[in-house]
């Protein structure tokens, strides 16, 4: 039987591909493989052949053949006789030598034994577990399992549960973010460079390395750096490039690189797994080239048998051919060279391991590269699989590293709100706002669209509850915008933007819950008029970080703080000299030492809004330009101090609503410039005569008192406008009241009136009525004679308005 019988007899009888199980692994895990492995997994193969070969032919062939060995003849004459006994049984007569008489056509020749084959049979396998050295006889099945073990070493962390699902994780986003089309778009994109710029990078770059660090060097650097920023545009011409489908699954694909690489970069199992089974792999290799060397030259092709077996064939010493010797002895040679190039590979494998750092891995090189530069670098694990990778294709880490990059992920999400928020779209969002402009409110985005910047009509701006906002240079091209408001929101600004923004911006609103949201580039805009800040402040951060710069605001008239602060901040004062309206919400938090009020001689509006004030504040008294002065939500009980306002004859606006206030003093009558004046909901019950000697008083609220009478001297109030003595006890209303022919509004509502004198129809201007709550039976047909008063302003029962005239109500409900 030729050798390529015998190897296709073993491939029929014990296939190779039954192995396969031992090193099969996903084929996508081939990128986690590097060079040595995959040589490994090739010498494996080798060895494994030959064991397999070994043991098929130990199946196959006989082990071994033994014959029994002549007695020699001794020399003592007393045995002559014995021995030529002996021969004279066992040697066979000569062969009769043929002749032309006597023709033979077989002759058997050699030595004759008297064994049949099963005493040769017997002797064979005594002989082969007796005499045969363990070594020969286990040979083959020594290199199958050293073979074996070998490949589970070598894919062990492939199949082990706490490694794998790491590993087929990994795989998984690794294939998503290379086939990724934003991933093509932004290594395409991203540096906003052509080849022949990317060169002239390069060799800048090489050139500095080259040479001392110098002037011009840092010049380079901190250019590219800076236009970084730049870069990141979203190009409109492109927008389309990249759908709506394919942009929701790359924003989901950032998010899966996120946990994956808060949970990877917790721990180093991986790399531990890889340095075990490496460590083992070489301790093996040890192993097997020590008792190898020692035992290899134990195959031999001839042996010698002494067994006691004498009873059974007669015989006790055989000499025996190992049929398998010089074959084995080739292939034990064989597999000792391919042992030893494992082994060196598995050494070359723990250098690689433990000379480079595989805790940590760089992106320095992609960032070079692409001009990406906030990819951040990684550790443990996460690191050991890059540096694996980049033994397979150092392209899978450079397309991965753009989902590690949040100012990729930021390009992304504006390219996906780009396409989402078209201008069309926007302009149906349009609105006028308090102060009469046109303004966009935006609420919850992911980002700010680019395409705000095309609607050029844009007065106010306003953005609330979005992160990471980022105003670009194109802000510019918004030539009417004087108005922004940035509710809850993370601003950065980029530095032409910040320049038109100084330029052209009249009010700014911040709302926020963070300190850190506060813009600190806010302090710069010198054309600013109005400042409206709304959050939690404590009185250190106020004082020391907040408003410390509020100086530079050279042009801001009208300052806001709805805040919790205890004290009027410094910054505040240092405004004073330009500074008209001054507003402080405080939520109920004390506000003490206001005697910097004092600096503020141009002010003329001034709120101090639930601040816990329990008397006027003296330094009011020392704003001779104030006009308007409220006090609403305070504690005041007493306000006798008010006989100081007589100081100030440019007051005509005075609230004082929503107190504790009881009485109004005498003094009042002294506040002649008053024109408004709001007393609602306190606890008044009697109104002095001499509140109406303030006669050019035009708006005038009692609302929810306890006030049952109202004194007739308020005939005298001929300007008077606005009327209100809702949510009270009057059980009548003077005459006089009509004397007021100026009166536009009238509020009577939910006191105790029974009648409605039928001389209201002499406010000929009345446009609203309200009347409802009271004890009316009937409205007098005089109403009609209010000529303004339409169905719209007259607040009353359906059933009274019933109790008017046809004609009068059919007046009223005419447009």
């Amino acid at each position: 039987m030729g050798l390529s019988q015998k190897i296709e007899q073993c491939r029929n009888m014990i296939p190779v591909t039954e192995f396969r199980q031992f090193s099969e692994q996903q084929p996508a895990f081939r990128v986690l493989k590097p060079w040595w492995d995959v040589f490994t997994d090739y010498l494996s193969v080798a060895m494994l052949m030959i064991g397999v070969f070994g043991c098929t032919l130990q199946v196959m062939q006989d082990k071994i053949i033994c014959l029994p060995k002549r007695v020699q003849p001794s020399q003592n004459q007393s045995s002559v006789s014995n021995v030529s006994q002996a021969v004279a049984s066992t040697t066979p007569l000569p062969p009769p030598k043929p002749s032309p008489s006597n023709p033979v056509t077989v002759e058997m020749k050699g030595l004759k034994t008297d064994l049949d084959l099963q005493q040769y049979s017997f002797i064979n396998q005594m002989c082969y577990e007796r005499a045969l050295h363990w070594y020969a006889k286990y040979f083959p099945y020594l290199v199958l399992i050293h073979t074996l073990v070998f490949m589970l070493c070598s894919n062990f962390w492939f199949k082990f549960p706490g490694s794998s699902s790491k590993i087929e994780h990994f795989i998984s986003i690794l294939g998503k973010c290379f086939d990724s089309p934003w991933t093509t778009r932004a290594l395409s994109e991203v540096s906003g460079e052509d080849s022949e710029e990317k060169d002239n990078r390069k060799n800048n770059m090489s050139r500095s390395n080259t040479t001392q660090s110098g002037p011009e060097g840092s010049l380079v650097n901190s250019q590219s750096l800076k236009s970084i920023p730049e870069k990141f545009v979203v190009d409109k011409s492109t927008a389309g490039a990249l759908d709506k489908k394919e942009g929701e699954q790359a924003k989901a694909l950032f998010e899966k690189v996120k946990k994956f690489r808060l949970h990877v970069e917790e721990g180093d199992i991986l790399y531990a797994m890889y340095v075990r089974q490496t460590v083992l792999k070489v301790i093996k290799f040890l192993i097997i080239i020590a008792y190898n060397s020692a035992l290899v030259s134990k195959v031999q092709f001839t042996v010698d048998c002494n067994v006691d077996i004498q009873d059974m064939t007669g015989y006790k010493n055989f000499s025996c051919n190992h049929t398998m010797a010089h074959l084995f002895s080739k292939l034990s040679f064989c597999y000792l060279c391919f042992v030893s190039i494992y082994g060196l590979t598995c050494l070359y494998t723990l250098y690689w391991l433990f000379y480079r750092s595989l805790k940590e891995y760089s992106f320095e090189y992609v960032r070079q590269e692409t001009g990406i530069d906030d990819i951040p670098d990684v550790k443990n694990d996460f690191a050991f699989m890059l540096h694996m990778i980049d033994q397979y294709d150092p392209l899978y880490s450079k397309r991965f590293a753009v989902f590690l990059s949040e100012v990729s992920e930021n390009k992304l999400k504006q390219l996906n709100l780009n396409n989402e928020w078209t201008p069309d779209k926007l302009r149906q969002k349009l609105q006028t706002n308090a102060h009469n402009r046109l303004e966009l409110p935006l609420i919850m985005l992911s980002g700010l669209p680019d395409t705000v910047f095309e609607i050029t009509e844009l007065q106010s701006l306003k953005l609330e509850i979005i992160k990471n906002v980022m105003i670009p240079a194109t802000i510019a091209q918004l030539d009417n915008l004087q108005e922004l408001s940035l509710h809850q929101c993370s601003v950065k600004i980029h530095s032409a933007a910040l320049s038109f923004l100084k330029e052209n911006l009249k009010v700014l609103s911040v709302k926020f819950d963070d300190m850190r949201e506060l813009p600190p580039w806010m302090y710069g805009l010198r054309n600013l008029e109005e400042l409206y800040l709304v959050g939690s402040l404590s009185h250190d951060i106020s004082r020391n970080v907040t408003l410390e710069s509020l100086r530079d605001l050279k042009s801001l008239k009208i300052l806001s703080i709805k805040s919790n602060v205890s004290k009027i901040p410094q910054a505040v004062v240092d405004v004073s000299s330009h500074l008209q309206k001054m507003c402080i919400h405080n939520d109920g938090t004390k506000l003490v030492m206001l005697n910097n009020l004092k600096k503020m001689t141009n002010l003329t509006e001034l709120e101090l809004v639930h601040c816990d004030l329990e008397r006027i504040p003296h330094a009011v008294f020392s704003l001779l330009s104030l006009q308007e002065l409220d006090l609403k939500e305070n504690n005041l009980k007493s306000i006798e101090e008010i006989v100081s306002f007589q100081h100030l004859r440019k007051l005509t606006v005075l609230k004082l609503w929503h107190n504790s206030i009881t009485y109004i003093p005498e003094h009042i009558k002294k506040l002649t410039s008053l024109e408004r004046l709001s007393f609602s909901h306190n606890k008044i019950e009697v109104l002095p005569s001499h509140l109406f000697l303030c006669n050019k008083i035009r708006y005038l609220d009692l609302s929810y008192n306890d006030i049952r009478f109202i004194p007739p001297e308020i005939g005298v109030l001929q300007s008077l406008q606005y009327f209100s003595i809702t949510c009270n006890k009057v059980e009548s209303l003077p005459d006089e009241l009509y004397f007021c022919k100026k009166l536009k509004t009238l509020k009577i509502g939910k006191n105790s009136l029974s009648v409605l004198s039928p001389k209201i129809g002499n406010l000929l201007f009345l446009s609203y009525l309200d009347v409802k709550g009271n004890h009316f039976e009937i409205l007098p047909p005089e109403l009609g004679d209010c000529r303004a008063l339409k169905r719209a302003g007259l607040v009353v029962e359906d059933a009274l308005f019933e109790t008017l005239p046809s004609d009068v109500r059919e007046q009223m409900k005419t447009e």
